[in-house]
């Protein structure tokens, strides 16, 4: 199977037929000395006349600001909706955030676990970033020539990330900060229901510009999912043809607080450790074809990684759950 990624895909791509079409590019970063970050992510599902708006900041005192919004989206002709924009600067190399709107301030980021109640009982205030983006590593991924995943169980056709450098501002409220950190973004499009993975987790972590990862794990309902990743030395991405980890969970909805991961190449293990700072636990619903409803939580946890060697660094650890009978389902792994 050969993967194809040219510089014309950090553009839009043509608006595929399926219902769930989805266009979709995130970007997070951290910065440790001013001891803050967050993640953005805008998707286009134009067949279905909406988008998906998502800015998570994780403020240095604890509380995290954040709005969600799904906008009137009927192209994808650009991502620019809800406040936010994404240009690609030069392909491969630089692009810009921008994002003027709404969030809502939470002292308990948890309390997103029901998000009426968080959106009513927490105060909202104006929100400002204006960023730069730089690629740091090497790329990963591109759209494969066949088909990797089954009818109705799609994610994403086409996927790829990278590492990268964040800088510019950020302000909530009358507050402002000067961000220069590191992160790892991704654009993907295709077909997308969140309800496609049984389970999966989603590591990524940086080490300064030297050093980073990205563990994956997709878990299948009926079958054994995928494990891969990646890990960037500071000259070559060596690509994962494994990767395990081991999570410890945390109070009655069980949210991650504590990872230990290992990320097989053919010539080396690296091991990383993980510490949940700061988690939101965010939620899609859909119905399925006989109206049944099907929840899926999402818990993002800012996340500092401790190597084998001491090096600390810091990053995002995605826990996607389907949830039964009031609990996840990859509390196994």
């Amino acid at each position: 199977m050969a993967i194809r990624l040219d510089p014309e895909d950090e553009y839009m791509h043509e608006l595929g037929p399926e219902p769930n079409f989805n266009e979709s590019m995130y970007f997070n970063a951290f910065d440790p000395t001013a001891r803050m970050g967050g993640f953005f992510r805008l998707g286009n599902r134009a067949n279905e006349g909406t988008g998906e708006m998502t800015i998570c900041l994780y403020l240095p005192d604890g509380r995290v600001a954040f709005m969600f919004g799904r906008p009137h989206v009927t192209t994808n002709d650009a991502f620019d909706a809800a406040g936010m924009r994404f240009e690609v600067v030069e392909p491969f190399v630089e692009l810009r955030i921008d994002y003027e709107g709404p969030v809502v301030h939470l002292s308990d980021p948890l309390e997103m676990a029901d998000p009426r109640q968080a959106f009513t009982s927490n105060p909202h205030t104006d929100c400002a970033v204006h960023l730069v983006y730089r690629g740091t590593s090497a790329m990963f991924g591109g759209e494969p020539d066949q088909p990797t995943e089954r009818s109705g169980e799609e994610f994403a056709r086409g996927h790829y990330e990278q590492l990268g450098a964040a800088s510019g501002t950020i302000e909530v409220g009358d507050e402002r900060w000067e961000l220069d950190g590191f992160g790892l973004r991704d654009h993907s499009w295709g077909p997308r229901y969140w309800q496609a993975p049984w389970y999966y987790r989603w590591l990524t972590g940086n080490v300064g510009a030297d050093f980073g990862f990205m563990g994956s794990r997709v878990a299948r309902r009926d079958g054994a999912g995928t494990r891969g990743g990646f890990v960037w030395d500071g000259t070559a991405l060596h690509l994962c043809r494994d990767f395990k980890l081991r999570s410890t969970w945390e109070g009655d909805a069980n949210y991650h607080r504590n990872i230990e991961a290992e990320l097989i190449t053919d010539d080396k293990t690296w091991v990383v450790r993980g510490s949940v700072l700061n988690l939101i636990p965010l939620r899609n619903r859909r119905r399925d074809p006989d109206d049944n409803e099907l929840v899926t939580r999402i818990s993002e946890g800012l996340t500092e990684w401790t190597l084998e060697d001491g090096r600390v660094g810091y990053g995002l650890s995605e826990y996607l759950d389907q949830i039964i009978e009031g609990q996840p389902v990859g509390l196994a792994e």
